[in-house]
């Protein structure tokens, strides 16, 4: 299978709550809209920013289902996270997620930290057992696992793997490799590096910070990164997407800035604070 890499601004969306604790459609659905609406070229559902590990599986189908539904209504592309430890599971979970997925983000294994072999065959037996194409998500500093540019590289040349959201926590030498080798197929996932990635060579981007600006990621350049540092500070200054979910509460965006446990709301001076940066 071959497929064409991802390009352009793609926003992993949080997943607003009730009061209750219920997956709110409306505001999901009025979220989507509103990003799609400031020029962004696709969307991405049960992303990390989604907190996709929290919600049962009838949750998981709704947000699927609601995304789908604004995708297909705005012509754009629908990018659909998976993936957990084990092969046979990650595959298991992204045939069930790929009716709805025109791309499957699939993470990396984590916590149990298998070699690089490991990694590259598990990313080959996904690939070869979907009919949609296959996006690396490359997290580290989340999954325990640091891969070299030579591995990735290895992966990107899979048959069905299109390309990689990748999260080094920087710019660092093995992503120079990367943007030098296969820049076309490397989308950051860093929204702080976002103008540098894509100056060095990136495709495109996958930002959260995007829920609530969508436009300055749609039409990036110096200046709109300079104004960006400050609100990609105050957002990620707690554990993401908590604050993040309290500005798009206060900005109208969604109803209630609720969050799942283990996550606490976030500090009423950082909210503050990531609002005067917003604009």
């Amino acid at each position: 299978m071959t497929g064409t890499p991802m390009q352009g601004t793609h926003v992993p969306l949080v997943t607003p709550f009730t009061p209750e604790g219920e997956v709110d459609v409306a505001s999901l659905e009025r979220l989507a809209r509103h990003v799609l609406d400031g020029g962004v070229d696709g969307l991405v559902a049960l992303g990390t920013t989604g907190e996709a590990a929290t919600l049962t599986p009838d949750e998981q189908e709704t947000v699927l289902r609601v995304s789908r539904g604004v995708c297909d209504a705005y012509g754009v592309p629908l990018t659909v996270g998976a993936g957990t430890m084990g092969t046979d599971a990650t595959i298991a979970q992204a045939r069930d997620r790929a009716p709805y997925a025109d791309t499957l983000l699939v993470v990396a294994p984590y916590y149990l930290r298998p070699t690089e072999d490991g990694v590259v065959a598990h990313y080959a037996a996904v690939a070869s057992a979907v009919d949609v194409p296959v996006l690396m998500y490359n997290i580290p500093y989340r999954t325990g696992r640091t891969l070299s540019a030579e591995a990735i590289l290895r992966i990107l040349d899979l048959d069905g793997v299109v390309g990689m959201k990748h999260c080094p926590g920087g710019i660092d030498g093995d992503s120079l490799v990367l943007l030098a080798e296969a820049g076309e197929k490397v989308l950051c996932g860093d929204d702080a590096y976002a103008f540098p990635m894509r100056a060095l060579g990136a495709a495109g981007v996958i930002a959260a910070t995007a829920n609530l600006v969508p436009s300055a990621y749609a039409n990036l350049d110096l200046a709109t990164h300079d104004r960006l540092v400050p609100l990609v500070d105050a957002l990620f200054s707690e554990p993401s997407p908590t604050v993040l979910k309290a500005c798009l509460a206060a900005r109208g965006l969604i109803d209630d800035p609720s969050v799942r446990a283990p996550f606490q709301p976030p500090h009423p001076e950082t909210v503050e604070r990531a609002l005067k940066a917003a604009f």
